[in-house]
């Protein structure tokens, strides 16, 4: 369903008031949604190999998820990428109606922060697993749990050091249509991380464990 004044998508645009950025948007965050699109196509594949692994030949004798998973630590890890992805509205909001550089860049570094709580359990549950046997070279399974897994990791990293870049071009350029249209960018990414999250908590650590 469009906007009925200019025909853009209200759900992908800044609004009327943010002049070329409001126009810029759409296609813009359209676009990069398109590019994630195929970045979905590796966590598919990696999906897809996990399960095939999860059985007494993939496991290959190895530790499985009842020796290895903490689900403390991977409630905690959801509820801090979770948390983030809604910090990330404060984002959204406060450039939308024009809150003020100092407000974005203060939700950017909760996002920011609540990323790298996030990472750091993970990297300590990835650390104690290693010490209980659990690494990639053990078995199909582990092989495949540290890829899908991993990746989603990195991907988080990559998005703390795209907010530590928007913070600093907020510095520099102030909240311009250029900063504009690539914060709404990064919260596609962002948000993005959530929904592959939800996907891996689901079936990579619920399921092997039901």
């Amino acid at each position: 369903m469009s906007n009925g004044d200019n025909g853009l998508y209200p759900g992908l645009n800044l609004g009327a008031g943010h002049g070329d950025a409001h126009d810029q948007a759409e296609t813009s965050v359209f676009g990069f949604w398109v590019f994630l699109m195929s970045d979905l196509i590796i966590f598919g594949i990696l999906f897809v190999t996990y399960a095939a692994a999860l059985d007494p030949v993939g496991l290959a004798g190895g530790p499985g998820p009842q020796a290895l998973f903490d689900m403390r630590s991977i409630a905690i890890q959801t509820g801090l990428l979770l948390l983030g992805g809604a910090a990330y509205g404060g984002v959204s909001l406060a450039v939308k109606y024009d809150g003020g550089a100092g407000k974005v860049v203060a939700w950017l570094a909760i996002c920011a922060g609540l990323g790298a709580g996030f990472l750091f359990f993970e990297i300590r549950d990835f650390l104690h697993q290693a010490q209980e046997g659990g690494i990639p070279q053990a078995s199909g399974w582990l092989s495949a749990y540290w890829a899908l897994v991993g990746l989603h990791g990195l991907h988080v990293a990559v998005g703390i050091a795209w907010i530590g870049a928007s913070a600093a071009q907020i510095a520099v350029r102030g909240l311009d249509d250029v900063v504009k249209v690539r914060l709404s960018m990064l919260g596609v990414f962002w948000h993005f991380l959530d929904l592959v999250w939800i996907g891996i908590f689901s079936f990579v650590f619920l399921v092997p464990l039901s």
